[in-house]
């Protein structure tokens, strides 16, 4: 049977995960895949979460199933953290929710949900988004089409081709935004854009569909959330995915919410049921134990307290990555002005280079990244940034 199936290309990033570990070069980079990473090139168990994980060794009596819809004391104390305390919609409860199988699970129960919705849904996507983007999205039957974000010619986002775009969505599409950090470039929306999205958003009435990955990574937790608050707190609906790999990394335990905010409680009620019911027929119960480690660091004020310092701890430090790159670059000898990556957010950057030059860098220096010159920042260190520099201007 399986003979006819044809043989598919490695997935990009996976396979270059794959020619790094055959390169026998002592000094290979691997700045690709999307984990954070300490000074030694580990990506650490995170302090609170050590803890957590003793708490619930201690109080966990249990393997059962949990609720279809999850952990809800994961789900109040995300909802809280993303949407904040004095949410108007979480007061009104007009906010459905289920705990997922990493912010993928989310992605793609939100997906599946908008067929059910509109079984010829159009989704809008930034040019570029994250590369599973779109099979999640569209391999759940919606139609995927792009809007301008970046240009890498100037290294700055396309803000008004992209308004430009958005009004001419029409009423009942969706446009799939990142909360912060965007993934590939690193170059966020300001506050001021923020503000005109929503205006277009009430203009044309499309539907944000929000994916936040990276809370805590850009300027902080409730800087970060800033856009997704906007819309959520002045639109009557808006749907979220929110992954908890990166801020408290989680990676391995894969650990997701998929919300959706609605216009009215029985509405609310209405998205509640489908969404357990899409969850039921994809995976049929969540998985318990990273959604737990988050609900005990959430509600308990040490551990919390813990957790922000970690987070800011690792946000301060790719902003110092970033700044020791430029400085590098700088110092020897790069006549590109590499000054923008200082400005772009979280765990990513562009470098705004051709996949020739990508390629060279690969075969030449054993430095591993993807085409689009998208570098994982938290994969620089002390140890390898003049290598690192030195690699980049021999090939520019």
């Amino acid at each position: 049977m399986f003979e006819v199936l044809p043989q598919l290309a490695p997935d990009p990033i996976l396979g270059l995960s794959a020619a790094y570990r055959e390169d026998t070069n002592p000094n290979k980079i691997d700045l690709g895949v999307g984990v954070y990473k300490d000074e030694q090139g580990n990506t650490p168990i995170l302090s609170s979460v050590a803890k957590a994980q003793t708490v619930l060794l201690e109080k966990e009596t249990s393997k059962t199933y949990i609720t279809p819809q999850g952990n809800q004391g994961f789900i109040d104390g995300m909802l809280s953290l993303l949407l904040g305390n004095a949410s108007k919609a979480m007061l009104a409860n007009r906010v459905a929710a289920v705990q997922a199988p990493g912010g993928c699970g989310a992605l793609r129960i939100l997906s599946e949900l908008l067929v059910r919705c509109n079984e010829n849904g159009k989704v809008w996507v930034s040019d570029p988004t994250w590369a599973n983007h779109i099979p999640l999205i569209g391999s759940a039957g919606l139609k995927i089409e792009t809007y301008p974000y970046f240009d890498k010619a100037s290294a700055s986002i396309r803000f008004d081709a992209m308004m430009e775009t958005l009004r001419t969505v029409e009423k009942g599409d969706i446009v799939l935004l990142h909360g912060c950090c965007h993934n590939p470039t690193g170059a966020d929306l300001t506050k001021a854009q923020w503000d005109e999205i929503l205006e277009v958003a009430k203009e044309r009435e499309f539907l944000p569909f929000i994916d936040v990955a990276y809370l805590g990574f850009g300027e902080g937790l409730d800087e970060d959330a800033y856009g997704m608050r906007l819309l959520v707190e002045n639109l009557p609906e808006v749907i979220i995915a929110a992954s908890c790999s990166k801020n408290f990394g989680l990676y391995r335990e894969r650990v997701g919410l998929a919300a959706i905010v609605t216009q009215d409680t029985a509405t609310r009620n209405i998205a509640q049921s489908q969404i357990q019911s899409i969850a039921r027929g994809i995976y049929s119960m969540p998985p318990s134990y990273g959604g737990a480690l988050v609900d005990i660091i959430l509600s308990d004020d040490a551990l919390y307290n813990e957790w922000v310092g970690e987070v800011d701890e690792m946000r301060n430090r790719m902003k110092s990555l970033r700044a020791m790159l430029v400085q590098n670059l700088h110092d020897n000898g790069a006549t590109k002005d590499f000054s923008f990556v200082n400005e772009q957010k979280g765990m990513f950057s562009f470098l705004c280079i051709t996949p020739e030059q990508v390629r060279e860098i690969r075969a030449k220096h054993s430095v591993y990244f993807v085409d689009s010159s998208r570098v994982n920042i938290a994969g620089i260190n002390q140890n390898n940034v003049e290598a690192l520099a030195k690699a980049l201007v021999s090939v520019l």
